[in-house]
């Protein structure tokens, strides 16, 4: 199963639009994170792993592989686990609506028992959203 959401990273000041993209398929883990993440980007999956199954959903046993897209663009902080989480669960069809998901700029912390912290860049993502007509920012 595919499923893509829709979230943010900064260059500077400003920012860009990043599709985080899951594709969970036949085999066994590994899980794999592919698209230029450094630091906590790359320990979001074990945050998000302890967020789903502390907030009684299901993390994949299957192979899953995770694109941070443009791949060609470094992505920092801890901002992509609610987009990580979202999409793993559009993913597993936990959630049905998957265009009503991509309308919206996702981006937020998770705390292990599946919180939401507040994240870095809110306001440039913000204003993303406005110029390139999103439904909003979750």
């Amino acid at each position: 199963m595919h499923a893509s959401v829709i979230s943010s990273a900064l260059v500077g000041v400003d920012a860009f639009p990043v599709e985080v993209e899951i594709d969970i398929g036949a085999g066994m883990p590994p899980h794999r994170l592919v698209g230029l993440a450094e630091g906590a980007v790359k320990e979001a999956l074990d945050r998000v792993k302890s967020a789903l199954k502390n907030s009684g959903f299901d993390f994949p046993t299957r192979k899953m592989t995770i694109n941070l897209a443009p791949a060609d663009t470094r992505k920092e902080g801890s901002a992509f686990d609610l987009p990580l989480a979202l999409g793993i669960l559009a993913a597993q069809n936990v959630l049905k609506d998957r265009e009503r998901l991509r309308a919206y700029l996702v981006l937020g912390e998770l705390a292990l028992d599946g919180r939401i912290k507040g994240i870095r860049g809110a306001l440039p993502t913000a204003l993303l959203a406005r110029s390139a007509r999103f439904a909003g920012v979750m």
